[in-house]
């Protein structure tokens, strides 16, 4: 994956600095590691980027988390609906399933595309 570095997608899918890309974002990169799923390191060891700009910084990723998971519902349905012909309240069962198993995933996902609307590759110097 690292022909994509220096770009949002290598941020977004790795949870990486957006900045410099090269540590993670996160104490612990599992997601389905629950207690720890909203730890976050303070600062880039590497470039020094502060990761909350403003105290509730990624209560804004709700937002974003909502397109996600509407996104990822749409794609449950599609498959399980059209492609295994499953009635409509087995999709809704599905899709809440999917929703539920893929949770972690659209939290952290959320949470990397809404720093990277703010923040740019490369942007700043490394001072380390």
């Amino acid at each position: 994956m690292s022909f994509l570095k220096g770009t949002k997608i290598y941020s977004i899918i790795t949870g990486s600095c957006p900045v410099c890309h090269n540590e993670s974002m996160y104490k612990e990169n599992n997601p389905y590691n629950l207690v720890k799923i909203f730890q976050m390191y303070e600062r880039c060891g590497y470039c020094n980027t502060k990761y909350k700009m403003e105290p509730s910084f990624f209560y804004g990723a709700m937002y974003v988390s909502y397109g996600v998971g509407i996104a990822i519902a749409v794609v449950a349905f599609v498959i399980s609906h059209l492609f295994f012909r499953l009635s409509l309240l087995s999709s809704f069962f599905t899709i809440v399933g999917v929703l539920i198993l893929f949770f972690p995933i659209i939290l952290r996902v959320s949470r990397n595309i809404w720093i990277n609307l703010f923040m740019h590759y490369g942007k700043k110097k490394n001072l380390s």
